[in-house]
């Protein structure tokens, strides 16, 4: 018994602590979301977390809910059960987003809609200037940092050049990067982009994307961003979240949640899955009764 014991204690090494993969605390997340319509439930239990240098992409077929589970975390569609926070940098703890006041909201989420209508008679540099509202008192005091946010904001989104150029001359491309820049200039720490490719060509949606995963890269901007298409979501994206009839299906990395299965069950059409041998890149086609036309 002795030698045994002897003979454990010289061979057993101390046990090493296991490796546990560091990631940023979520700068914002939704719990338990419920969300409706005039009674009617579109979006149940839904859970999302928007990281600090993280894209994270919605996605799902018409009516999934994506969109509305986005304008829950902008504050724009109240949930009927669940909560929305934000990190508290200073303290433990996270914030309540929906008890904050609409300027202190407007200081660390900011939100680029679908559409905006054109103002006539303004340049771009007073339409990005419209992002540092919430920095204003009420007789529009002194912004000291405004002149520098709207400076990095335009020069950032490419858009410096144009400064006084007025907004209703521009292209639909142009144009939404204008918009985008209002949206840094509000400086804030979360943006939210719902579909902001829809209208723009290829060359816009490309440079666009681009920019989106630049924000989070390079500057440490937790984005949160409703796509359709499912190769731009994997080229851009961190984290993928899949909903299908206002449930979340998936959560994840897009090589693991974008699986032939999954998207062929949630848009009902044949979606075949494939990694590019060049890249590494998940690529997604659906295939339709012609797809093997001309080969």
């Amino acid at each position: 018994m002795k030698v045994s014991l002897t003979y454990v204690s010289q061979t057993l090494a101390p046990t090493a602590p296991p490796v546990v993969e560091s990631r940023p605390a979520a700068a914002m997340a939704g719990r338990g979301l419920r969300l409706s319509y005039d009674r009617r439930t579109v979006v149940d239990d839904a859970e999302i977390e928007l990281r600090p240098g993280a894209v994270t992409a919605l996605l799902g077929p018409n009516g999934s809910g994506k969109s509305t589970l986005l304008r829950s975390l902008a504050r724009l569609h109240r949930p009927d059960a669940g909560s929305v926070t934000l990190a508290d940098g200073d303290r433990d703890g996270d914030t309540d987003a929906l008890a904050l006041h609409p300027k202190d909201f407007a200081r660390r989420v900011t939100l680029l809609s679908q559409s905006h209508p054109t103002p006539s008679g303004v340049t771009v540099r007073d339409v990005v200037a419209y992002g540092r509202h919430p920095y204003r008192g009420r007789f529009r005091s002194a912004d000291a940092d405004g002149p520098r946010a709207i400076a990095h904001a335009m020069d950032v989104t490419g858009v410096a050049e144009m400064a006084e150029r007025g907004v209703d001359e521009l292209s639909g491309g142009e144009l939404q990067r204008v918009w985008l820049a209002t949206c840094l200039a509000q400086d804030t720490g979360v943006l939210l982009l719902d579909e902001p490719t829809t209208y723009l060509d290829l060359r816009y949606q490309v440079e666009l994307l681009d920019l989106v995963r630049d924000l989070a890269t390079e500057h440490g901007v937790a984005v949160g961003v409703v796509l359709h298409d499912l190769n731009q979501a994997a080229a851009v994206a961190d984290h993928v979240v899949v909903l299908h009839r206002g449930q979340v299906r998936a959560s994840g990395p897009a090589g693991e949640v974008l699986t032939s299965e999954l998207l062929t069950e949630v848009y009902g059409i044949r979606v075949d899955v494939t990694t590019h041998p060049d890249t590494g890149r998940t690529r997604c086609e659906a295939v339709g009764r012609h797809a093997a036309r001309g080969a």
